[in-house]
């Protein structure tokens, strides 16, 4: 395999990925860096912050331009619009939004924070995301989320009447849910969704609640039902599975998302954000900042650089694979040297053997799997670790 030179830096997409590490309350099933106690006066200071860190971190990658924003947390609507407004305004005048870019905000479906739509859209977040999970009320509550079927009915309209674009995260697999359950939720946001709709299965994850005392979960046919049903419905309303647990409707695949899946570069601010830069050298690099709001203000404060592991090159292969992969329809092969510097024919015997089994397309062009491969996706990923 190739080390990775000669790759064309300035042709891989450049995203920003801020990190919000708050939310009012945390739920059992939330893995991800949030942390409760959020102090609306600590505003302006973690504002501060994340521009010193895009500062430290852009250095001459200004120079590639701005692909998409995605403001995640956490809660991010728990700032205010004119918190948003002063980030927004200032990544432009240092970075350069142009009228093409995506910024994504995610926000919850609380009423005080629907009344700050219109301030987050004339901050310049144009496409939103809510956290809806479910409308049946016994269902939120299970999952600890704040709000109830009727605070979500209300966001998504007030969002509505702000964003052309919305996304709605909806689950599924949820303790004592039936299939009729499942697409009562899907109905719901079908009916109300502006073209998006991340649907995807309830896991138990370390470091959780749920995962110290788990839900009784569906089983396994139930599980498979609510799938096959759920998929049907959403193909049936329109909506087209691009990615593994997002659907949408024709041209309104969420970019941001899109980068990662093609293994685009993202740079990373805010307390316990994660980033992947390729350098002039070829080499790529993943950083990853302190996920305590407090270390990562200090470490800020104190000018020190986020923590970075070169990937080394025989594992380029997984990681590439790893987010290509998900992708419904995969992506050309050419893009596979595009974005690792690698020759295809380094993995020419493990793509064959997964062919011959049925589960990596046969098209010689296109690196995708076939239904059957999309079912048992984490395996067909794993065959092309380095031993």
């Amino acid at each position: 395999m190739n080390s990775g030179s000669g790759l064309d830096i300035d042709a891989i997409p450049l995203a920003l990925y801020v990190h919000f590490p708050w939310c009012e309350r945390k739920c059992p099933y939330c893995d991800f860096n949030s942390h409760e106690q959020f102090k609306p006066a600590e505003q302006s200071d973690y504002i501060d912050a994340l521009l010193n860190d895009l500062k430290q971190q852009l250095g001459s990658l200004y120079q590639r331009p701005l692909h998409s924003i995605f403001l995640g947390g956490g809660t991010p609507s728990l700032f205010s619009g004119d918190s948003i407004e002063r980030l927004l305004d200032a990544i432009d005048k240092r970075w350069g939004i142009g009228r093409d870019v995506e910024v994504t905000m995610e926000a919850n479906p609380g009423s005080a924070e629907a009344d700050r739509f219109r301030s987050y859209r004339n901050a310049g977040v144009n496409r939103l995301s809510l956290g809806i999970q479910s409308f049946a009320n016994r269902h939120l509550k299970a999952l600890g989320r704040i709000h109830d079927r009727d605070q979500a009915i209300r966001a998504i309209e007030a969002a509505r009447l702000n964003f052309d674009r919305i996304n709605l995260d909806i689950m599924h697999g949820l303790s004592g849910q039936t299939t009729a359950d499942a697409l009562d939720d899907l109905a719901m946001a079908v009916d109300r969704a502006e073209g998006h709709i991340s649907w995807y299965q309830l896991t138990i994850e370390r470091n959780t609640a749920f995962w110290s005392k788990p839900p009784s979960l569906p089983g396994d046919d139930s599980l498979a039902d609510i799938q096959d049903a759920g998929e049907a419905y959403l193909r049936q309303s329109g909506f087209d599975q691009y990615e593994v647990s997002a659907w949408a409707r024709p041209g309104q695949q969420s970019r941001h998302n899109l980068n990662y899946w093609t293994f685009g570069d993202y740079l990373g601010i805010g307390a316990g954000a994660h980033g992947k830069i390729t350098r002039p050298g070829g080499e790529v690099i993943r950083t990853q900042r302190s996920r305590l709001p407090k270390d990562y203000m200090a470490a800020i404060a104190d000018n020190k650089p986020p923590l970075q592991q070169v990937i080394p090159g025989d594992q380029l292969p997984v990681e590439f694979m790893l987010n290509a992969l998900r992708l419904r329809a995969g992506v050309n092969e050419q893009l596979y040297r595009a974005r690792t510097g690698l020759d295809a024919t380094g993995i020419a015997g493990i793509r064959s053997e997964l062919v011959s089994e049925g589960l990596l397309s046969d098209a010689p062009d296109r690196l995708a799997v076939t239904p059957l491969g999309f079912r048992f996706l984490n395996d067909v990923v794993a065959r092309f670790m380095s031993p």
